[in-house]
């Protein structure tokens, strides 16, 4: 089986201001670094565009209907203090959710061993009724749901090595007792949260919360009897909210993690997945704001993603 790898231009005309962080550019950085000849082997599909109705498996009608009413027909409309809409937001945001979800069936049909998915804005910031972070919908959150409601799984796991704490998947999950998830994050930083007491109400939220400058050692330490735990939950389907602002070029956070790190918690995960469900890995986008950092962090994920699929 081979690894799928899926985006849209549609990610490309999610405009925010000049100097934003998260922009366009971040995802023709890694459109140029899976392009060469070590990736030729990637099986590459366009993301479609969930149903609106799929974002109802995590967020009420009314928060989608007050992010359809933001989005302006000219310009930025403004949802928080960094969190921006612009007319083609909304059909960006629906190609995030419905490639996650495209990932998932290919995965659980066997069509493919593992997927990547490369879309814009992020997710892991949005809470339930709360649009923040960059982030309009709970990408992987939906796509977990999905998984378990749609396909009929009886577990998955979702794990978030982004250097921002995963607020909004935690909000979504946090009475899922169908799901496990894990984040490792900077803390102190945006958003606030993420402490390790914070366990949901079945205690299958884990967080793993890094000081300021740990590096792949300190990360080593904290992901190895995590991952033992999410081992004895059994998964059916492992996803991934792949965040590379950990990296220590990113302007955004201040870990100290190198490529080889990313390197190892992914094939760490793979293994995981190879013991618990057969391999399936759904991998999709989240930070990475220093270009040359997040090519080369995505290029390297990838390719590990690639090995477990051969």
């Amino acid at each position: 089986m081979t690894t799928l790898f899926l985006t849209h231009d549609d990610g490309l005309r999610h405009e925010t201001p000049g100097g934003h962080p998260e922009r366009a550019e971040r995802l023709a950085a890694i459109k140029r670094a899976l392009s060469g000849s070590a990736f030729d082997a990637l099986r590459r599909q366009e993301a479609p565009r969930a149903d609106p109705a799929e974002v109802l498996r995590c967020h009420p009608a009314s928060y989608l209907e007050r992010i359809r009413a933001a989005v302006p027909a000219e310009g930025w409309g403004q949802l928080d203090a960094d969190t921006f809409v612009s007319p083609r937001s909304l059909d960006a945001a629906l190609r995030s959710v419905g490639g996650a979800e495209a990932a998932v069936d290919a995965v659980l049909a066997g069509r493919a061993q593992n997927a990547f998915v490369a879309m814009r804005p992020p997710g892991h910031h949005a809470e339930r009724d709360i649009a923040m972070g960059f982030c309009l919908f709970g990408t992987v959150s939906i796509a977990a749901k999905y998984a378990l409601d749609h396909h009929g799984i009886a577990r998955v796991a979702v794990l978030d090595f982004d250097v921002h704490h995963g607020n909004g998947t935690q909000d979504l999950l946090w009475d899922e007792q169908r799901a496990i998830f894990v984040s490792s994050h900077q803390m102190p930083l945006y958003p606030g949260t993420g402490a390790a007491h914070e366990r949901g109400i079945f205690g299958q939220i884990v967080n793993l919360p890094l000081r300021p400058g740990s590096d792949g050692a300190q990360m080593r330490h904290a992901w190895e009897p995590a991952l033992d735990r999410v081992a004895a939950f059994a998964p059916e389907l492992v996803l991934i909210s792949a965040g590379f602002d950990a990296h220590d070029a990113d302007p955004l956070g201040g870990l100290a993690w190198r490529e080889d790190d990313f390197i190892w918690l992914t094939a760490a995960i793979c293994r995981l997945a190879r013991d618990c469900c057969a391999g399936r890995v759904v991998s999709v986008l989240e930070g990475g704001y220093d270009l040359d950092a997040l090519a080369a962090s995505v290029a390297a994920h990838v390719g590990v993603l690639m090995e477990q699929g051969e």
